[in-house]
């Protein structure tokens, strides 16, 4: 189709041209910190100065919620409703950043001003997550420059708060259903599988936190003179965690494990193939329960994790038995796991296995989601990213880390489509973040691509459309 071709060309020449980098220079400028008053100061500037003028300019409604209920979350949502008979897309964006590091990046580099290095745009937010939304607001903003209209009905919702764990998100969707009402979700944050992998992942692992703590006396006592009289906590916490995974990063607890891996989950990865990218660390053949395959274990079963471990001071040790040990432990879930009974599972088991004296006490969490993968939105989608690529797309059920899927298909019960613009290696958190060019220019046309197909009845939503396949002419 020649038109769908031709905003393939426009989204190209958009960041071949450097206006992409132009405008990505402008929004890593915002020091957005969540966590911190400034950056919060931050954020509305970058709401009031650069997000809310660019939806206007496409004829949307804005709604503002700053700070909503006094809390540190701000949301925007940005509407366009063209006709009650088209579909409608929630997309979703985060407009915070996390830490900047300044002083700590390499070359002299500041986390607020964007700088290139062959194929790299470094910045703070540059990946995660301004330039990811980015990319869909001016795919949005091409189209409407090619055909007058969307051709389908927009929500475009942003928050202020997901680098600390998205405060008030979910009670916010909940309260504001009418206005976030959709056909399907399109959110665009994380990595793709591989730099030259263009992926659809459908929802994200949980994760919960937790301690055991032996806290047994006041003071340490020499080991010499009561050595096999006294409990040492530090054994007791290194067994206690050894009864829930073994030293081969095997969970022992049934509890702590899903019911199973469906169907269309073991079928989606079994064409998955996890080659490491440039850098990444040997996967460890003997790491994990071995009946999985390396895909499975990754993205469609549950670790736990030894965060942190300690007792006395390892880098200074004396001939005593400690008074205390602690260890910090982190689940990660998929759908499927009973989260709910998990601490009074935990707590059974300990005291059963005789560690009645070892604190647990719980940490954080968030929710794990996953759509089915024969979902028919999925086909469409990796149809559609496949016919802009050339290359045949990657679907994952579920990422390794963890985002606010849940809210998005559990509170609003919409079918969940992430689109990521980035790469493994982008190092997201950390000094020298970055965007790779290649990856935002492909990501432009992915992204113009998926939201054209939409706006041309080539989606499940359509009435008497083939809900499991997309006609659209690939790119040559």
């Amino acid at each position: 189709m020649q038109e769908r071709k031709e905003i393939l060309a426009a989204a190209a020449e958009f960041v071949d041209s450097g206006r992409f980098r132009e405008d990505l220079a402008r929004l890593v400028s915002y020091p957005t910190e969540s966590f911190s008053p400034q950056g919060r100061v931050a954020l509305k500037s970058y709401l009031d100065d650069v997000i809310g003028p660019a939806f206007l300019a496409m004829g949307c409604v804005v709604d503002r919620f700053d700070s909503w209920r006094g809390g540190a979350n701000s949301f925007l949502v940005a509407t366009r409703h063209e006709d009650p008979g088209l579909p409608t897309v929630l997309c979703y964006g985060h407009a915070d950043v996390t830490d900047g590091q300044a002083g700590e990046w390499s070359a002299g580099r500041s986390p607020w001003t964007l700088s290139d290095d062959g194929d790299r745009w470094y910045g703070r937010g540059a990946a995660d997550n301004k330039g990811q939304h980015w990319i869909n607001i001016v795919s949005l903003r091409l189209l409407l420059e090619q055909r007058g209209r969307l051709g389908f009905n927009l929500v475009f919702l942003l928050e202020g708060a997901e680098e600390i764990g998205s405060p008030d998100l979910a009670d916010f969707a909940a309260e504001h259903q009418d206005l976030l009402r959709a056909d399907v979700f399109i959110g665009s944050d994380g990595p793709r599988l591989a730099d030259g992998s263009p992926t659809v992942f459908l929802g994200a692992r949980g994760g919960v936190s937790f301690e055991l703590i032996a806290d047994l006396r006041a003071g340490s006592y020499h080991s010499g003179n009561w050595g096999g009289l006294l409990r040492n906590p530090a054994t007791t916490v290194a067994a206690a965690v050894g009864s829930l995974v073994d030293g081969h990063g095997t969970i022992q607890l049934p509890e702590l494990l899903p019911a199973a891996i469906p169907d269309s989950v073991t079928a989606a990865l079994d064409v998955l193939d996890l080659v490491p990218n440039p850098g990444d660390p040997q996967a460890d053949p003997a790491w994990g329960d071995r009946t999985l395959s390396p895909a499975e274990r990754l993205y469609a079963w549950n670790t736990l994790e030894v965060l942190a471990l300690g007792a006395g001071n390892p880098d200074k040790p004396v001939n005593a038995i400690p008074g205390t040990a602690r260890a910090a432990l982190q689940l990660r879930f998929v759908p499927g796991t009973d989260v709910a009974n998990l601490e009074a599972a935990i707590r059974r088991h300990l005291d059963s296995a005789g560690f009645t004296m070892v604190e647990l006490r719980m940490g954080t969490s968030f929710a794990a989601s996953r759509i089915d993968p024969d979902n028919p939105w999925v086909a469409w989608a990796a149809n559609s990213l496949t016919a802009s690529t050339g290359r045949e797309a990657t679907v994952l059920p579920n990422i390794g880390g963890s985002l606010p899927s849940y809210v998005f298909a559990d509170v609003l019960d919409l079918p969940t489509l992430w689109i990521p613009h980035s790469h493994p290696g982008c190092q997201q958190h950390a000094p020298d973040e970055h965007l790779l060019v290649d990856v935002a220019r492909e990501g432009l046309q992915i992204a113009s691509g998926l939201f054209f197909d939409l706006a041309n009845s080539h989606s499940p939503a359509s009435a008497g459309a083939d809900q499991h396949s997309l006609t659209v002419s690939s790119v040559s």
